[in-house]
């Protein structure tokens, strides 16, 4: 069997590139999630059942990466408007993704360690943990965990999931080829 050898620069620029795919791919899920809850709620909602909470309709006004978006604008001086921050949110979200993909990639490539599936998911429930559950939060970006009902919870690890895994299929191939 022949030994691979470790390259950090190649592990992060795989891993760049592979975060940033696996936020597209946790991003179509999430659309994909959005469209068929809307469905079923339209679904109750024609049966008699209450629609969505206040709160639920305030986030999607303007979610975390809304609000990053604004605080970084604000520490460089050039507050944004609510079309701004609509515009940057996804780009706060995108570089996020990538980011954490290039740490990923490069902790992968140096500790040579094996798997797939059980590695990808540990990160993505560790993303999940550490962002959602606790630096969004602490940062004023969101509400308070408790705040939230269990099925947003079991959403954000889902996505979260489906991200470490996309992250590391396509930091696999990447790293095949080069």
């Amino acid at each position: 069997m022949r030994r691979e050898e470790h390259h950090l620069a190649k592990g992060l620029v795989a891993g760049v590139v592979s975060g940033l795919l696996g936020t597209i791919m946790m991003t179509e899920f999430q659309n994909a999630w959005s469209k068929a809850s809307k469905a079923l709620k339209e679904g109750n909602t024609r049966k008699g059942e209450a629609g969505e909470s206040k709160k639920q309709n305030e986030q999607e006004k303007e979610d975390s990466t809304m609000k990053a978006a604004e605080r970084i604008a604000e520490l460089a001086g050039r507050p944004l408007s609510d079309e701004q921050k609509r515009r940057f949110g996804p780009v706060v979200h995108y570089s996020f993704g990538a980011l954490q993909g290039g740490l990923y990639g490069g902790v992968r490539e140096m500790t040579g360690s094996s798997g797939v599936i059980l590695p990808a998911l540990l990160f993505g429930s560790v993303l999940f943990a550490a962002a959602d559950e606790i630096a969004v939060p602490a940062l004023g970006l969101s509400g308070k965990p408790s705040e939230y009902p269990l099925s947003a919870h079991l959403y954000g690890l889902a996505s979260h999931l489906v991200y470490g895994v996309s992250t590391e299929m396509f930091r696999r191939g990447l790293r095949a080829v080069f």
